[in-house]
């Protein structure tokens, strides 16, 4: 099958780069026949780390890019300076259409800026959402927004429970997603003046299944499909359930070596241990995509390992394939028509 999908990865972004960005970029190849890979940042280090592996070279290409942008440095003065990064580089090869997405374990900050100026967002779209899948008792949930607009208004929520639920249903298979704003109680009244604000106006919503208000000890248990908030609010769940995870898996495998009842213990029950632990491991979804822009934006852990980085790349596939971003356009051109009758 001939590569219709063209993926463009940093391989200089995050932590453990370019090691595990062009070990993901292989692995990802072996997955799906769908796509080509195009890699930017230092030939030199992209080719070294290239030899350590055996892959079809005609569905891997090389875009040479002399800086990196770190985690370190201002967002948009580095995007506005650093136009010969791996990111810039990246972007603007999405944004000419080169590319159908673009993935980076980077600068969360430049990734962000990058995205919404350099590869534009969809007209109508007034702010762009990250957006990651996030593991509960009923499978992945979607925090929307975790980190782009901390700033929000309402009207960016409406959408980003529009885009949210569009997502959702055509990427997670899940039909008429349960869409509820983050919360401090049940109840309606409750909230701070946002989503006061929001709540009646997607109560209003017509295209989207909201359920109303969600609070956080409901999130691990699936109560929503979609679940809405500013990017401080969901910034800080989305922290928490990372930090509580690696907290309770340290303690449990801590506990099975206290002693031989526990590695007893522990070895009668490490298959079904380990599945529970795949399911709630966020690295099996993916990166957390940027939505509402004219391409495709995903923005992985800067920490990943390979794995993360090739299933980031698989989702962008399942994105093209579905469409997603002529839904949105549908869905904003259908919400636009009608407020003009």
């Amino acid at each position: 099958m001939s590569e219709n999908i063209k993926v463009v990865v940093d391989a200089m972004g995050g932590d453990n780069a370019p090691e595990v960005t062009v070990e993901g970029a292989v692995e990802a190849l072996k997955v799906s026949d769908k796509i080509s890979i195009i890699l930017t940042g230092r030939t030199e280090d992209i080719k070294k780390e290239l030899q350590k592996y055996s892959y079809d070279e005609s569905r891997i290409s090389i875009v040479q890019a002399d800086d990196v942008i770190g985690f370190d440095e201002p967002p948009v003065m580095a995007i506005r300076k650093k136009k010969n990064s791996s990111i810039v580089v990246g972007l603007n090869l999405v944004k000419r259409g080169e590319a159908d997405a673009f993935v980076s374990a980077g600068s969360t900050g430049a990734i962000l800026v990058g995205g919404q100026f350099v590869v534009g967002r969809i007209k109508g779209i007034e702010r762009a959402p990250l957006a990651p899948l996030i593991p509960t008792a009923k499978g992945p949930s979607l925090l929307i927004d975790c980190g782009a607009n901390v700033d929000a208004r309402s009207s960016h929520l409406v959408q980003f429970a529009k885009m949210g639920s569009i997502y959702m249903e055509h990427i997670m298979g899940v039909k008429n997603p349960k869409v509820a704003i983050v919360n401090i109680g049940a109840e309606e009244e409750k909230g701070n003046a946002l989503v006061k604000e929001t709540f009646p106006m997607l109560k209003e919503c017509k295209d989207i299944n909201f359920i109303g208000s969600i609070e956080a000890r409901e999130i691990p248990h699936g109560q929503a499909d979609v679940i809405v908030c500013e990017a401080f609010t969901g910034n800080v769940i989305l922290k928490l359930y990372e930090g509580v995870a690696s907290v309770l898996v340290s303690k449990i495998k801590g506990g099975m070596k206290q002693n031989l009842r526990g590695m007893i213990g522990g070895l009668l029950v490490k298959p079904v241990l380990k599945k529970t632990m795949k399911d709630f491991d966020a690295s099996e979804y993916g990166g957390a995509p940027l939505l509402g822009l004219t391409g495709l934006v995903v923005k992985t852990h800067g920490s990943s390992k390979a794995k993360e980085v090739c299933n980031s790349i698989l989702q962008c596939v399942t994105f093209k394939e579905e469409g997603i971003n002529e839904k949105i356009k549908e869905c904003i051109q259908a919400e636009e028509k009608s407020a003009q009758e």
